[in-house]
C-alpha cells in the first residue's frame, strides 16, 4: 500500500529519479522553460521551487545545498544571479505549467513548465484590486480626476515647445524686416 507516500515514482529508481530532475531543473533554469510531461512538470515544480526561495539569501550554506541538488555549478551561479534577483519580492509560485495537449507518438499529456517573471508573453502590470469598502466610489472619482489632470499637464507640457516655435520664427522674421526698413529708410534720407 501507498498510505502517505506522496513522491511521484516516474517509473524509475530513486537514484535515476533525482538524476534526471537535477537536469530537468538545470535545464529549466538555463533556458527558462522546458517542455516535459505533465507528470515530470509537476515532479520538477516540487523539486525547483524550494531551491529558487533558497536562492533568495546568498549564502555559502544555500549554495551548497542547491549544488547538492542540481550538480552543476553553472545552474547553481545562474540560480543566484538573475534567478533570485527577479523573484526577490515574489513570495513563491515560481514556476508555470501550461498543458500543451497530447504526444504524437505515445498520447502522452504534455506540458510547457517554465519560470514566471521570465515570460515575455505573458508580461502583464497587475492592476491594485479594488476594495469593496464604503467610499471606494470616492476614491476612484479622486484617482481618474487626479489621472486626467495628470494628463492635461503631460498635453500641456508638450503644447508649450511647440507654440513657443512659431513665436521664435517669428521673432526672427521681425528682426530680418526691421533692419530692411531702417535700411530703405537710410536710402530714401540718401536721396534726398
Amino acid at each position: 500500500m501507498r498510505h502517505g507516500k506522496k513522491v511521484a515514482h516516474l517509473g524509475r529508481t530513486n537514484t535515476h529519479r533525482k538524476a534526471m530532475l537535477a537536469n530537468m531543473a538545470s535545464s529549466l533554469i538555463e533556458h527558462k522553460r522546458i517542455n516535459t510531461t505533465v507528470a515530470r512538470a509537476k515532479a520538477l515544480k516540487t523539486f525547483i521551487e524550494p531551491l529558487i526561495t533558497r536562492s533568495k539569501v546568498d549564502s555559502t550554506h544555500n549554495r551548497r545545498i542547491a549544488f547538492r541538488e542540481l550538480r552543476d555549478k553553472q545552474a547553481v551561479t545562474e540560480l543566484f544571479r538573475s534567478i533570485s534577483e527577479k523573484v526577490g519580492d515574489r513570495p513563491g509560485g515560481y514556476t508555470r505549467i501550461i498543458k500543451m495537449g497530447n504526444r504524437l507518438g505515445d498520447n502522452a499529456d504534455m506540458a510547457l513548465i517554465e519560470l514566471v517573471d521570465f515570460n515575455e508573453v505573458y508580461e502583464t502590470a497587475k492592476p491594485k484590486k479594488k476594495s469593496r469598502r464604503r467610499g471606494s466610489k470616492k476614491a476612484a472619482a479622486n484617482e481618474v480626476t487626479e489621472t486626467a489632470k495628470e494628463e492635461v499637464e503631460t498635453t500641456e507640457e508638450v503644447a508649450l515647445p511647440v507654440d513657443e516655435a512659431p513665436k521664435a520664427e517669428a521673432a526672427t522674421e521681425a528682426e530680418v524686416d526691421a533692419p530692411d526698413s531702417d535700411a530703405a529708410t537710410d536710402e530714401k534720407n540718401e536721396t534726398e
